[in-house]
C-alpha cells in the first residue's frame, strides 16, 4: 500500500513511518520542512518526503493522487501560544479537499479523550477537526485518548521531570483527575491493524490502557518504579496559569504547551466505551508494563512484540541513546587520519590495551563498584579484535558495534544512581576524519543530579583523554 503519513516528524509519526516502511509498504511522509525529519541511513532512500505547509492549499498538490490510505498526525498548539483552534480548522479543512482529490480510502486520525461535556479550547479543538475531516469523501478512522506512554512522549516527560527533581511536590487540585495511559506500542499496534480494516471505515474509537489512575497515582506508580521517595501534598490554590507556569519552570516543557496540557488534565479522559476491543482485539500493557518499555536501556524499534520476528528478518534495527531526562558531554576531535586507522584504534580498546588515557582513574572506579558489590572491571572482552551487539567489555556492554557506519555505543553496567551511555560516531569528509563521542547520563533522582554535577568536571577530563587517546593512537599513560 502506499501510505501518506502528515506531522511524520512528530513523536508518533516518526515511529509510524519506521513500522510501515519495515512492513513493505510505500511511506510518503509529509512535513514543512525535510530538515526536521530524522532517518536512519539505511531508510533514507525508501521513505518518500513531500515538503508541504497545511496552511498553503498550493503546496498539498504534491500529494500523489494514487495513495491508499493516509494518517492525520498534527496539530498547532505548539507553534502557537493563541488561535491554534483556527489554525487547526484551517488546516484540516486543506488537508480535507486536498486529499478528496486522491484515491485514498481510509483517513486515521488521532483526537483527544474527554469524559467532561465542559472541554478545554485544546480538547475542542481536536474534535472540531474530527468533523471537518468527516466531512470529506473518505471514510474516516477516529481514535480518541489520552495521554501516551514512551520515552518522548510530552506527557511522559512532563511526568518524569516532575518525579526524578521533585522529591516534595505542592501539586494542583487537577492531580486527582482520572486517566487512562496508553503504552506507545499499543497505540502503533492499533494505528497499524486500523489500515483498510473493514469495520474501522467511518468509526470512532476511544483507546486507553488496562489502568485507570489519577495523576497523583501516577506520579506515585512512577517514583515507585523508580525505587524514589516522593511526597506530593494537593493544594487548591494554584490557578491553571500557575500550574502551567509552574510546568514550564519544573520540566522541559514550553509554556504553550503545558498551558494547553494544564487545561486538558483539569477533566477526566477516561473509556466510556470499548467497542475497539471487539474490532481489535488486543491486550494493552499496564501503566507499570508501560513504564519498563519506555525504560528499556537503549530506544529499540518501536514496535509491539508479535512484529519483531518480521522486522528483525528484514534487519530491521534501530538503537539510540535516550534524548529525555539526560545530561551529555559531547566532545569532538578532526584530524587528517584515515577513519579506518581510528576505528581500528577505536575497536581494540578495552581488555589488555586499556582505555587510552589515565588508567590508574578507570581502576580506582573499579575498584569502587566492587566495594560496592557491583561488577568491577570484570574479565576484559571477549575478543581482542572484534566488537559485538551484546558482548561484555571490562564493565561496559556494547549495545551497538557498526563498524562500517562508524557507530559505536557501549552502556555503563557499574553500579551508579542513574544510567551511563557512551557513544562514538567516526565520519570521514575530503580527507578529514571527524571523532565525536557522547558521555550520556540519566540520572535518578536528586542524587543523581548531585553525583553528575560533583563529578563533572572529572569525566570531562577523563573522556576527554580517551577521546584523544583513541584518535591518537597514543599508548596507555
Amino acid at each position: 500500500m502506499k501510505i501518506l503519513v502528515t506531522g511524520a516528524n512528530g513523536y508518533i509519526g516518526s515511529k509510524l513511518i519506521q513500522i510501515l516502511w519495515a512492513s513493505g509498504h510505500t511511506v510518503i511522509a509529509m512535513v514543512r520542512d525535510k530538515r526536521s525529519l530524522n532517518l536512519l541511513p539505511h531508510m533514507e532512500n525508501k521513505i518518500h518526503i513531500l515538503e508541504a505547509d497545511l496552511l498553503t492549499p498550493k503546496s498539498l498538490e504534491g500529494i500523489p493522487e494514487d495513495i491508499d490510505a493516509a494518517y492525520y498526525l498534527v496539530h498547532s498548539m505548539k507553534q502557537r501560544p493563541k488561535g491554534f483552534t483556527s489554525l487547526e480548522s484551517e488546516c484540516a479543512k486543506n488537508f480535507q479537499e486536498a486529499l478528496d482529490r486522491t484515491k485514498a480510502k481510509q483517513l486515521t486520525y488521532l483526537s483527544g479523550l474527554s469524559s467532561c461535556q465542559t472541554q478545554s479550547e485544546h480538547m475542542t479543538s481536536r474534535q472540531n477537526v474530527e468533523k471537518i475531516l468527516q466531512q470529506g469523501r473518505v471514510p474516516v478512522t477516529v481514535f480518541r485518548l489520552g495521554i501516551v506512554i514512551g520515552s518522548g512522549s510530552a506527557s511522559f516527560e512532563i511526568i518524569r521531570d516532575l518525579v526524578e527533581k521533585l522529591p516534595f511536590m505542592v501539586a494542583p487540585k487537577w492531580v486527582m483527575s482520572k486517566c487512562q495511559p496508553i503504552a506507545i506500542s499499543d497505540l502503533l499496534f492499533y494505528l497499524i491493524e486500523a489500515i483498510k480494516h473493514p469495520e474501522c471505515m467511518n468509526r470512532t474509537f476511544e483507546l486507553g490502557g488496562p489502568d485507570i489512575l489519577t495523576y497523583r497515582e501516577i506520579l506515585y506508580a512512577y517514583a515507585q518504579y523508580r525505587k524514589l521517595r516522593r511526597y506530593i501534598l494537593k493544594v487548591p490554590l494554584l490557578t491553571p496559569y500557575l500550574s502551567s507556569l509552574w510546568l514550564y519552570l519544573v520540566t522541559s516543557t514550553n509554556f504553550s504547551l503545558a498551558k494547553a496540557l494544564v487545561k486538558s488534565l483539569t477533566t477526566d479522559a477516561i473509556c466510556e466505551e470499548r467497542s475497539i476491543d471487539e474490532v481489535i482485539p488486543h491486550q494493552c500493557l499496564s501503566f507499570t508494563e508501560s513504564i519498563s518499555k519506555a525504560f528499556q536501556k537503549n530506544s529499540q524499534s518501536p514496535l509491539v512484540d508479535s512484529w519483531e520476528d518480521a522486522i528483525a528478518n528484514k534487519k530491521f534495527e534501530l538503537i539510540q541513546v535516550p534524548k529525555y531526562g539526560c545530561r551529555k558531554i559531547t566532545q569532538i576531535v578532526q584530524k587528517k587520519e584515515a577513519k579506518d586507522k581510528i576505528l581500528h584504534s577505536l575497536w581494540v580498546i578495552g581488555g589488555e590495551n586499556g582505555w587510552y588515557s589515565v588508567q590508574c582513574m578507570w581502576m580506582f572506579r573499579c575498584w569502587i563498584d566492587s566495594i560496592l558489590r557491583g561488577i568491577g572491571m570484570r574479565k576484559g572482552r571477549e575478543d581482542p579484535e572484534k566488537l559485538f551487539s551484546g558482548q561484555t567489555l571490562d564493565f561496559w556492554r556494547v549495545l551497538l558495534a557498526d563498524k562500517e557506519k562508524g557507530h559505536l555505543i557501549l552502556y555503563a553496567e557499574i553500579k551508579l544512581p542513574g544510567e551511563m551511555w557512551l557513544e562514538w560516531v567516526i565520519t570521514e569528509e575530503e580527507g578529514v576524519t571527524t571523532a565525536k563521542q557522547i558521555l550520556t547520563f540519566r540520572p535518578r533522582g536528586v542524587f543523581g543530579s548531585i553525583y553528575w554535577y560533583i563529578f563533572y568536571l572529572a569525566h570531562r577530563y577523563t573522556f576527554k583523554k580517551l577521546l584523544n587517546g583513541t584518535v591518537n593512537n597514543n599508548d596507555l599513560s
